[in-house]
């Protein structure tokens, strides 16, 4: 692998913030589920702060469910740059409202995070290890994984099976797979030169580049939390209780 050059690392990111958080209800009624609080903080607290950790300068955030919150609550955010992405009149899905956004993330690699996303980081921030571990020349997309088993308040089967290279494979329908996708990636733009128009799922480049070899995982240092349901919450502030102890 190249050696890492850190003003290579990217400078800009894309935070999904434009779901419906629908089995978060009957929270996400009155609020938008990135301003649901975890640890006495919103969701996307979490998630904007790890990325001015590691220095990305601009995030666009896309906007949908109760919107105006969101984009209040934004406006007076102090680093990174915020830039809203609208889908007021017609939500995207993850693959539609990152295509949207392609002119203000540029043509370089760029962080990817869904707003929801929350990790206790190990020795170092794990976006740092993406950044570090991105390799243009062999990747389109590098994803970062938590364990199946252990990560906090998921129940789920997994998503993806690793090779020992970090190259990605979806697990086969009736298994469990060893990893889940944490919800923060590194992406390069031509991931998205085949992409359809409207509204569609990542997923599907996903498995365009599985299919190229050009889908590779990082397995998270730390611990991940699943906050998908008001219960969770509950779980997920206890771990991050248990981390500072």
């Amino acid at each position: 692998m190249p050696h890492f050059d850190e003003s290579s690392a990217p400078r800009r990111a894309m935070v999904l913030a434009a779901g419906l958080g629908a089995r978060m209800r009957p929270i996400t009624d009155r609020i938008p589920k990135p301003l649901v609080a975890v640890g006495g903080r919103p969701l996307i607290d979490h998630v904007l702060a790890k990325l001015a950790d590691a220095g990305v300068e601009t995030a666009v955030v896309n906007v949908h469910h109760l919107a105006d919150q969101i984009e209040v609550y934004l406006s007076k955010w102090p680093a990174p740059r915020i830039v809203i992405s609208d889908e007021r009149d017609d939500l995207l899905d993850t693959g539609g409202g990152v295509v949207k956004a392609l002119p203000h993330l540029g043509a370089a690699p760029f962080f990817h995070l869904n707003a929801d996303t929350i990790w206790i980081d190990g020795v170092k921030p794990n976006l740092v290890r993406l950044a570090e571990a991105f390799d243009r020349d062999r990747m389109d997309a590098l994803l970062l994984l938590a364990a199946t088993s252990g990560s906090v308040g998921y129940g789920g089967r997994g998503d993806f099976v690793m090779a020992p290279d970090g190259r990605l494979e979806r697990r086969a329908e009736r298994e469990v797979a060893p990893f889940v996708y944490a919800g923060a990636a590194i992406l390069h733009p031509s991931l998205f030169s085949t992409a359809p128009p409207g509204a569609f799922s990542l997923n599907l480049l996903f498995d365009r580049a599985i299919e190229s070899g050009r889908l590779y995982g990082l397995r998270l240092d730390g611990v991940w939390m699943h906050v998908g349901t008001p219960d969770a919450i509950l779980q997920a502030e206890t771990a991050i209780l248990a981390s500072v102890a």
